[in-house]
């Protein structure tokens, strides 16, 4: 199982933004994924990350350590309530339903553990998943 980080970023918020995902290997971390989109969202760039993730792993399957409580809450507990309502949310419509789907769905085909880590409290992958997002949102490519 790869031990994976994932982080986004939109600077301005909505704005230019990136995600990253760092496998880690012998106590390394290391870019495996990056992405970009010329407007965004922190929240979208977070979805992207973890997309990113389990694709990258696939079948061999993840430990996916992310600073965003909502997209591991939309994975663990709210997404099946919607999917058996037809994809509605009691209160009014699912925000970033594209990405909730396809994330939920690659969620559910393949082997994955979400830990949720807190962000920006100095945790050393958690700090250069955020600097490889940034980097990502300017440009970046591995």
């Amino acid at each position: 199982m790869k031990i994976l980080w994932t982080d986004g970023s939109a600077s301005p918020n909505p704005g230019p933004g990136g995600f990253a995902v760092l496998e880690i290997k012998d106590n390394q971390a290391v870019p495996v994924c990056l992405g970009r989109e010329k407007n965004s969202t922190n929240i979208r760039m977070e979805g992207n990350a973890m997309i990113a993730a389990i694709k990258y792993a696939g079948e061999e399957g993840c430990e996916i350590h992310s600073d965003s409580e909502f997209w591991i809450n939309v994975l663990t507990k709210w997404a099946s309530g919607w999917e058996a309502r037809g994809w509605k949310k009691a209160n009014g419509e699912i925000k970033n339903l594209d990405l909730v789907k396809e994330l939920y769905e690659l969620y559910i085909k393949y082997p994955v553990k979400l830990v949720w880590e807190k962000g920006h409290d100095g945790i050393e992958f958690n700090e250069l998943a955020d600097e490889w997002a940034n980097k990502a949102r300017k440009g970046a490519e591995i």
